[in-house]
C-alpha cells in the first residue's frame, strides 16, 4: 500500500507541474523550498473551488453569512490578545550532529541526513513571521504576517454586526492568505509557509452552540462530497483534550486520505467566547452583542469551520486522479466535476483546414460565453484527447468534415469515452444539463 501511495503522489505532482496546475516558485533561480506558484489551470481550479465554497454558504436559507476581506498585517496587539505571541508554537528538535531541525511530533515521518541522529530536547518555536513597518526597525515597528484569517474576523465582529444590523445567529467568512513559519514544510502543497484559508466564524448563543457545531460538521463534510471527493477518502476525527488549541473547547477534523495517510483537511472548532472576550478585554472596547429578546448584552459563542483552499486543491487532485487502459496504453485523467474543472469543454477540429478552423472558432465563440473552453488544434486528435484527459476536461467536441455538411459535431465524455453526434444549434442546451 505504501508503494502504491508513493506512486500516486509522484504521478499527481508530475502532472500538476507539467500541465500548468502548480509551479515551483522562483524556479529560474533554483526554487525556494516549500513555495509554489499556481499556473493557468491551477489558478482557475483554485478560483472555482473558492467560488463553490462561497456559493455553498449562501445556499442555506436559514443562514446569514457576511463576506469580509481583512488585512494580512494587523496590529501586534491583535496577536497578543489572541494568544498567538505566547501560544502559537510547535515543539522543535535539532540534530546535534547535522543541525537539521524538525517538528518533534513529525519525527516519524521525516528523515534526518545522519545515519544515527541525536536530537536535542524539544523547545518551543513560534510559527509567526515577523517584519517591520515604517522607516525604522525597532520594537515599535515590529508587526507580524497573519497566521490565520480568523482574528481579522473577530476584531471586525462589532463593525459587521453594527453596519449590517446582523442578528444572531450569523456568520462572517473570509478567504485569504495566511503565513506560518513551518519547521518542517513539505509533501508538495500540503504543508507550506504561505497558503490560503477559507474560514467561517459563526456566532450564536451559548445554548445553541452544540446544535450549530453538529450542523457545520455535517454541512462541511457534505461540501467535500459535492466537490467530487469520494467518501472513501474522508473521515471525522475528534481532538483529544491534550491536543486542543488554546482557544478551543472542542475540535473535530475532517481528514483526507493523502498518499502518505490520513491528515487534516478542515477543522471545525468550538472556540467558545475566547476570542471576542480576549479582544474586548485587551482593547477596552465593548464589542459584545445586545440581545433584544433578553434585553441584555452577551458575548456570543463561536463555531469555526476552517478549511485550507490550497490543501483542498491538492486533495481534489489526489482523489480524482484515475488511470485506465486504452489500446494497450495507460490513460491518465482527473474526474473533476463539470462546474469545478479548469477547462470544461475542449474543442478539437480534426484538421487545420481553414473551413474546419473557422467552424471551430464559431463553436468556441458560442460556448465561451457560458463555459470555460479551450480550442486545441496542435498534434493528432488522439494526443489532444489525452492532453484534455490529463487536465480533467469533462467533454471534448470533435469537428470533422461531416460537420460542414450536417451541422453536427461529436461530443466525447471523458469518464466513459462514449461519443454522440449533436447538432451545433443544440450545444448550449446539451451542456446546460451538466
Amino acid at each position: 500500500m505504501e508503494e502504491i501511495n508513493k506512486e500516486l503522489f509522484e504521478k499527481v505532482v508530475k502532472i500538476a507541474q507539467s500541465r500548468g496546475f502548480v509551479y515551483n516558485s522562483s524556479s529560474i533561480y533554483g526554487g525556494l523550498r516549500s513555495s509554489y506558484d499556481y499556473g493557468p489551470l491551477g489558478a482557475v481550479l483554485k478560483k472555482n473551488i473558492a467560488e463553490n465554497w462561497w456559493k455553498s454558504l449562501y445556499s442555506h436559507s436559514e443562514l446569514k453569512i457576511y463576506p469580509i476581506d481583512t488585512a494580512i498585517i494587523q496590529s501586534t496587539s491583535v496577536w497578543k490578545a489572541s494568544g498567538h505571541l505566547s501560544e502559537f508554537s510547535d515543539d522543535l528538535v535539532e540534530c546535534k550532529i547535522c543541525n537539521s531541525r524538525f517538528r518533534a511530533d513529525l519525527l516519524d515521518t521525516v528523515s534526518c541526513e545522519c545515519d544515527n541522529p541525536e536530537f536535542t530536547e524539544p523547545k518551543k518555536f513560534n510559527l509567526m513571521f515577523s517584519t517591520n513597518i515604517g522607516p525604522t526597525n525597532d520594537e515599535n515597528s515590529n508587526v507580524y504576517l497573519r497566521p490565520e484569517t480568523a482574528q481579522g474576523i473577530f476584531i471586525n465582529f462589532e463593525n459587521v454586526q453594527r453596519t449590517m444590523r446582523a442578528k444572531l445567529p450569523f456568520g462572517i467568512a473570509n478567504i485569504g492568505k495566511s503565513f506560518r513559519n513551518e519547521i518542517t514544510p513539505g509533501q508538495f502543497i500540503f504543508r507550506t509557509r504561505e497558503f490560503e484559508q477559507m474560514e467561517i466564524e459563526f456566532f450564536c448563543k451559548l445554548e445553541d452552540s452544540s446544535k450549530w457545531f453538529e450542523f457545520w460538521k455535517e454541512a462541511r463534510m457534505q461540501w467535500y462530497l459535492n466537490l467530487g471527493i469520494s467518501q472513501d477518502y474522508l473521515r471525522f476525527r475528534e481532538h483529544s483534550q491534550n491536543e486542543l488549541a488554546h482557544y478551543a473547547k472542542k475540535t473535530v477534523d475532517i481528514e483526507f486520505l493523502y498518499p502518505w495517510g490520513w491528515g487534516e483537511l478542515e477543522g471545525i472548532a468550538d472556540r467558545g467566547i475566547f476570542d471576542i472576550e480576549a479582544h474586548q478585554n485587551a482593547s477596552g472596547k465593548d464589542i459584545s452583542y445586545f440581545d433584544t429578546e433578553e434585553n441584555i448584552k452577551i458575548v456570543p459563542n463561536v463555531i469555526e469551520p476552517a478549511a485550507g483552499l490550497t490543501r483542498t486543491l491538492f486533495a481534489l487532485l489526489c482523489a480524482t486522479y484515475k488511470e485506465d487502459n486504452v489500446n494497450n496504453e495507460t490513460r491518465n485523467f482527473f474526474t473533476f466535476n463539470f462546474n469545478i474543472a479548469p477547462i470544461q469543454i475542449g474543442i478539437l477540429p480534426l484538421s487545420k483546414k481553414e473551413n474546419l478552423i473557422k467552424l471551430a472558432n464559431e463553436i468556441n465563440n458560442l460556448l465561451l460565453v457560458k463555459y470555460r473552453t479551450e480550442l486545441d488544434v496542435t498534434q493528432s486528435i488522439g494526443k489532444r484527447y489525452r492532453r484534455q484527459d490529463e487536465i480533467g476536461t469533462p467533454f471534448c467536441i470533435t469537428i470533422d468534415f461531416e460537420s460542414l455538411e450536417d451541422g453536427k459535431v461529436t461530443i466525447r465524455d471523458r469518464d466513459t469515452m462514449q461519443q454522440q453526434r449533436v447538432s451545433i444549434e443544440k450545444l448550449l442546451n446539451f451542456f446546460d444539463k451538466d
